[in-house]
């Protein structure tokens, strides 16, 4: 991986780990925010695997779907497989709670955000160990 890739790989890693934190801040208030947190948490997760993607140097489509995403990952690496079922529960958030209408909740619950981002983080924690300490925030 040359210098800009990591670069670029490091930069999308610092978002996804400022999404996890903007995520946990969020649920942590006295009245929580967690229709924003739970968003975070999907875009911690959809960047990581960017983050993964763009270190193999292979180019993916703008989108917001973790679970085309991570397909796309694990041709490179079989152990994405792993976080089909996380994919398929993250990925609706990049939209469900940000507009009116969206699902049949006003709001997500804490459980469905305390899943959203146990899975984020896991995402996020399996692509650091996967990439070599320079590419790392």
């Amino acid at each position: 991986m040359d210098e800009s890739t990591r670069e670029l790989v490091r930069d999308w890693l610092t978002r996804a780990s400022h999404d996890l934190r903007s995520s946990r801040a969020l649920a942590s208030l006295d009245d929580p925010l967690l229709d924003t947190a739970i968003y975070h948490c999907q875009q911690a997760a959809e960047k990581s695997v960017k983050a993964w993607l763009q270190s193999n140097d292979d180019p993916f489509p703008k989108t917001h779907d973790i679970e085309d995403l991570v397909e796309r990952a694990s041709g490179i690496n079989p152990d994405f497989g792993k976080f089909a079922k996380a994919a398929s529960v993250l990925t609706p958030y990049a939209s469900a709670f940000r507009y009116p209408g969206g699902f049949d909740e006003p709001m997500p619950t804490r459980e469905e955000f305390d899943e959203a981002l146990q899975y984020a983080q896991a995402i996020y924690d399996f692509v650091l160990s996967l990439l070599p300490a320079d590419a790392r925030p």
